[in-house]
């Protein structure tokens, strides 16, 4: 009951406001503002009210405009970076090392054999072998259903128009033919795609060049034919400016199909084992050895080892900076027994990450030459993004669409691990397979010529599809804290010709119990990784523009074009409300108004007096007077009223007919 009290009243000291008209209302607005220049406007003569009049709307503008700028810069929340420096005792990095190679070719030998024997007979065809040293007659026979599956092609240049398509190995067949590629063809592109190939005659290996035939007259060039399925005209060729870029290329393909078919298990067991591959450990002062590395399978470089993970215990900090103080490792690559054809280079890749997240070495790892000393110095960069709206980063990956394939080990998120696991998402949808390099959902198996003959080509189309690259990008997002470690390298030659022979000696001795030496400056490396200094840099982000900065700026804009402050805005706020009231008062009269002239229009004549009520209450027997003789057909209906007098009443009828009222009567 209160509350609609004062509502009432203060509806009521609406009504009593500056006026019921908006001319009174600006007027008394004009006047009793804070804001310079609408004062001047009601007072001054004719022709200054005229001047006054524009400037104040030409500078009402410039701040209306003002603030447009302001509130756009606002909302397009730009941040700004600050660098500071920071002294502590910093977490030691999660180290990483890999072999090169990721399988001893002593153990893969027999899975690989089939294809060395291809690759060997197709380099001497490539090489132009004189005719006493042809491989036409290779016993036992190539293995040529594997060839087909992703063939090594020669494409003759010679007339670039109608470039000619070579099969090195066509001759061997009985149905050979010699294809010419037709239809818009680019040889100079990294993929060409020919479709319609025809044969026009009987082909053989390309002919020797003769010895004075300079490098710009051969214009053969080496390409992997990628066909959707096998004997189809669909088909893409990669060009490589290099026959050994070719030849790598293909080998990793074929490679893949076979290995992508051998259990887990047995590539960790072929490939180099912890004890055989990290000889010695130092860490700081305290002794370490290959039982503090924790054991994972990397696609690309076999059995890696991290040292620090931070997976099942807590992470090592390092005491002091400098090289005494750091991590030392000697490691045996074994580069007698790489695989010839699939690693061209020798060494060990390692990469330092932060703690339980990781290791991308084809991305983000270094090399460490053999027979050399190669010394690491870190410094830490840690980044602090902000989060949503200033920056599209995520904190732990629980809000980006691409489900994260690589936490089957348990590792932290990052964009590396997204954007692989999108590739292999869309891999699966588009190829039916799984690609080897990458982690498998669920149910799904990896790819292999005999189950997917087309997935070389599919994977190839994938791989250079900007429209996927691009989604992929688009879905997944930075980090908003990372830390990154910038590194310092520097190498030397280990041992040295004077101290070798005793190290050799005694390393030998440590892993193989023997007094001959066993190892030499091929396969020995030491690394040396420490913290360069104990200053750690922090870049983070913070908000350009922030609520206060608009409030004030604001503010500053209104005060300097119009004088005005807060209050003056509420004035503004006050006028507004006026207005409206007045329109509500008038909308109210109007549709009083306009419920009257209604109800005149549906009652034309002038409504009974009072008196005339009293008397049709009070006489019975009052009636209106006829409005004129009418037909007997048509009488006019009986008038609402009291009704006629009933005159049987008067008859003398029994006491036990009569009721109650009579006696009244």
């Amino acid at each position: 009951m209160n509350l609609k009290k004062y509502f009432v009243r203060a509806l009521h000291r609406l009504q009593k406001g500056p006026g019921y008209t908006y001319k009174e209302l600006l007027v008394w607005y004009c006047d009793n503002t804070n804001t310079h220049g609408p004062k001047r406007i009601i007072k001054e003569g004719p022709k200054k009210k005229l001047i006054w009049f524009f400037l104040t709307l030409l500078f009402a503008s410039l701040v209306f405009w003002q603030w447009g700028i302001l509130i756009n810069t606002y909302l397009s929340y730009n941040v700004t970076s600050s660098l500071s420096i920071g002294f502590k005792t910093m977490k030691f990095p999660a180290v990483t090392v890999c072999n090169a190679n990721p399988f001893k070719y002593s153990e893969v030998k027999h899975l690989l054999k089939e294809l060395d024997r291809l690759i060997e007979a197709a380099l001497e065809r490539i090489l132009q072998p004189t005719p006493g040293n042809s491989s036409e007659n290779i016993s036992p026979p190539l293995d040529l259903d594997l060839w087909h599956q992703i063939p090594l092609v020669l494409i003759d240049e010679h007339d670039k128009d109608n470039p000619v398509i070579l099969d090195i190995f066509e001759s061997n067949q009985s149905t050979a033919g010699n294809e010419t590629a037709v239809g818009n063809q680019t040889i100079a592109s990294n993929e060409t795609t020919v479709g319609n190939q025809t044969a026009v005659g009987n082909q053989t290996a390309p002919p020797p060049a003769p010895a004075n035939v300079t490098s710009e007259e051969k214009k053969y060039k080496l390409a992997v034919k990628l066909c959707n399925h096998q004997g189809s005209d669909n088909c893409t060729y990669r060009n490589f400016t290099s026959a050994a870029q070719a030849v790598t290329e293909w080998y990793i393909l074929q490679s893949t199909s076979i290995l992508s078919k051998v259990p887990l298990q047995e590539r960790i067991r072929m490939g180099y084992q912890a004890e055989d591959m990290i000889l010695a450990c130092l860490y700081g002062a305290e002794p370490c050895n290959y039982k503090n590395f924790t054991q994972i399978y990397h696609p690309d470089h076999g059995n890696c080892y991290i040292f620090n993970w931070g997976m099942d215990e807590e992470a090592l900090n390092s005491s002091n900076p400098g090289a005494e103080f750091g991590l030392k490792l000697i490691l045996d690559i074994s580069q007698q027994d790489y695989i010839p054809y699939l690693s061209s280079a020798a060494g060990a890749r390692l990469m330092l990450h932060q703690q339980k997240s990781f290791p991308f070495l084809k991305d983000q790892g270094i090399y460490a030459m053999a027979g050399t000393e190669t010394s690491i110095g870190v410094l830490v960069d840690e980044l602090e993004r902000m989060g949503y709206p200033y920056s599209d980063c995520t904190m732990n990956g629980s809000d980006v669409p691409v489900k994260n394939l690589y936490s089957q080990y348990n590792t932290s998120y990052s964009i590396q691990a997204c954007l692989r696991s999108c590739f292999q998402n869309h891999m699966i949808e588009i190829c039916g397979c799984g690609h080897y390099m990458f982690p498998l959902p669920e149910g799904v198996n990896y790819c292999n010529n005999e189950d997917n003959p087309g997935w070389a080509y599919c994977y190839s189309s994938l791989r250079s599809s900007i429209r996927h690259r691009q989604i992929c990008i688009d879905s997944c997002k930075e980090t908003c804290n990372d830390t990154q470690y910038k590194m310092t390298i520097s190498m030397a030659d280990w041992p040295s010709e004077a101290s070798e022979d005793w190290i050799f000696h005694i390393l030998s001795y440590e892993r193989d119990m023997s007094t001959n030496v066993t190892l030499d400056r091929n396969g020995i490396i030491k690394l040396n990784i420490y913290f360069q200094e104990y200053n750690y840099r922090t870049i983070s982000e913070s908000a350009a523009t922030t609520i206060v900065w608009l409030l004030s700026s604001l503010g500053g804009q209104f005060g300097f074009w119009m004088g005005g402050s807060v209050l003056c805005l509420i004035e503004f706020g006050e006028i507004i409300i006026d207005s409206l009231w007045i329109t509500i008062i008038n909308v109210t009269g109007w549709c009083k108004g306009l419920k009257q002239k209604r109800a005149q229009a549906r009652y034309p004549d002038a409504p009974p007096t009072v008196s005339e009520l009293v008397e049709a209450h009070t006489n019975l027997g009052f009636q209106h007077e006829d409005a004129g003789a009418l037909p007997r057909d048509e009488a006019l209906p009986p008038e609402p009223g009291t009704p006629p007098p009933n005159y049987d009443s008067l008859r003398v009828q029994p006491l036990d007919i009569l009721g109650p009222d009579s006696d009244a009567e």
